[in-house]
């Protein structure tokens, strides 16, 4: 069984309930227009360089490619996706300043704040 993480790219001072709102209206269809937000987009070429978007015996991907819109980028996990996976997602999204809904439970929070030097 898989499970899912999405990452959004809200605005400053973006709720939990915000971005429940977005990923409902992300299920129903209704997706905003226009070019990935560059923090999406940076957001995805660093994961997909670390774990390729594509299907393969050692892909944490149960799903590729990966689902990419203008605000966020879902990801379907294998069930058996090593715990460094995760870390190196949460890390990402910490990096690129985005948030973290987990739609199995509905639980949002910020990633981790990177460490400096």
């Amino acid at each position: 069984m898989s499970f899912d993480l999405v990452v959004w790219a809200l605005g400053q001072g973006a709720t939990s309930t915000d971005v429940r709102a977005a990923h409902e209206r992300c299920r129903q269809g209704d997706h905003a227009a226009g070019e990935p937000v560059r923090r999406i987009s940076s957001f995805y070429r660093a994961v997909t360089t670390e774990y390729p978007d594509r299907p393969g015996p050692n892909s944490p991907w149960e799903v590729a490619p990966l689902h990419v819109a203008r605000d966020h980028v879902e990801m379907r996990l294998d069930e058996g996706c090593a715990d460094e996976v995760l870390l190196a997602i949460e890390r990402l999204a910490a990096e690129h300043g985005l948030l973290l809904l987990d739609p199995q439970d509905g639980s949002v929070y910020p990633p981790p704040a990177p460490v400096t030097g």
